[in-house]
């Protein structure tokens, strides 16, 4: 199989990630919860994953990145930790959101909490004197996403990161799509909380997230319980980063994505970036003047991810991802992608989106069959 659905998770992985996690599940116990030598060396590597992490975003502190079984976990925990007074507090998103930031925040809407979207153009592209112009006195944070999973083009964080220091405001930054393939510097872009996720650019297994965290933002606990740490107390521990990991961690697949983060620091993200870029710059400009595709995003711009989405003609998005896959053994994702906004600002609501994605383990040789196998298909219709 040609795998193409990349933004969804990777499936290749550096072979050191299935190494780590099979020696860490025939030798890891709880971490934090004995003296012995099966649970401190869960802890040694939950906290080496810990630093790579804050090395990895430019961030402030082990202690303030804490883990989660994914982004979706994250943001929910990011969104509902720091939103205390519903009455009294105004958010900021775009239209370009996932539904792991969007159903959150309709959430925390019903409960009274403001809520002010800003919409993408046609092209999907938003304004960004429009976010200055929503800030408002009671307004507690800016919550976007970094790259599109829809259409790959990449937000300026820097502009909106000094939006958000000049006003005082939190800047929540969700990296599903762009951490490990895009550089992420926290202090540079003002940005307090980054929610990331293990199994897409940084290759590691599912299972595994975080949030990186501004060294003082207090964020409410969304689960509590165990923390090998205070078991008198009726109330979850303030100590970070327990305060925010109630129950057993999953160290067996942190290990698998501390060896994915090292094969990231050894490769450079700058490398990995350019190898994605080209691949998804050759699909793109071999198949950019059929006729009958169209297609969704700026490329005209270096500033996106790996991710090439269209049409054809006007067929059913599913019909030519089923034909791609029956028929040519290449896997892509069709539909509405969890971006509805999204889908409604490019008016593909009804017809979804072809979404091809790319990854660091992605040829050449691949990529040429999905150009000829999109050309094909686009000549039957």
């Amino acid at each position: 199989m040609i795998y193409f659905d990349n933004a969804a998770t990777t499936l290749k992985k550096p072979d050191t990630v299935a190494k780590a996690v099979f020696e860490a599940i025939n030798s890891f116990a709880n971490a934090s919860r004995g003296s012995y030598e099966a649970s401190l060396s869960s802890e040694r590597i939950i906290l080496e994953t810990r630093e790579r992490i804050v090395k990895l975003f430019n961030g402030y502190t082990p202690n303030y990145t804490a883990f989660t079984s994914n982004s979706t976990e994250a943001l929910n925990t990011a969104i509902k930790g720091i939103i205390q007074n519903h009455k009294d507090t105004h958010i900021i998103t775009t239209s370009l959101e996932h539904n792991s930031v969007l159903r959150p925040l309709y959430e925390m809407q019903e409960l009274g909490t403001e809520l002010t979207i800003i919409n993408a153009d046609i092209k999907g592209q938003i304004n960004y004197n429009d976010i200055e112009k929503n800030i408002k006195q009671n307004t507690k944070a800016i919550i976007c996403t970094h790259a599109s999973n829809v259409i790959g083009d990449v937000l300026d964080i820097d502009f909106i990161g000094s939006l958000c220091k000049k006003h005082n405001i939190l800047f929540i930054l969700d990296a599903s799509q762009s951490a490990g393939s895009i550089d992420i510097d926290m202090k540079k872009s003002n940005i307090d909380i980054v929610c990331f996720t293990g199994h897409k650019g940084l290759m590691g297994p599912q299972g595994t997230g975080g949030l990186c965290i501004k060294k003082g933002i207090d964020i409410k606990p969304l689960k509590t319980g165990g923390s090998g740490i205070k078991t008198y107390s009726k109330t979850q521990p303030e100590n970070m980063p327990v305060r925010l990991e109630a129950g057993t961690l999953n160290s067996h697949s942190i290990a698998g994505l501390n060896a994915a983060l090292k094969f990231i620091e050894e490769e450079g993200v700058e490398k990995i970036r350019n190898h994605e870029r080209q691949l998804a710059k050759y699909f793109y400009d071999e198949i950019k003047n059929i006729e009958n595709i169209k297609f969704y995003g700026n490329y005209d711009t270096d500033k996106r991810t790996s991710i090439v989405s269209l049409n054809i003609a006007d067929i059913d998005s599913a019909k030519i991802s089923d034909i791609l896959s029956s028929e040519y053994d290449i896997a892509t994702r069709s539909g509405g992608h969890c971006a509805p906004l999204m889908h409604t600002s490019l008016n593909t609501v009804n017809q979804g989106i072809v979404r091809f994605s790319f990854s660091y383990f992605n040829t050449i040789e691949e990529i040429e069959k999905g150009i000829n196998a999109v050309k094909e298909i686009s000549r039957r219709f």
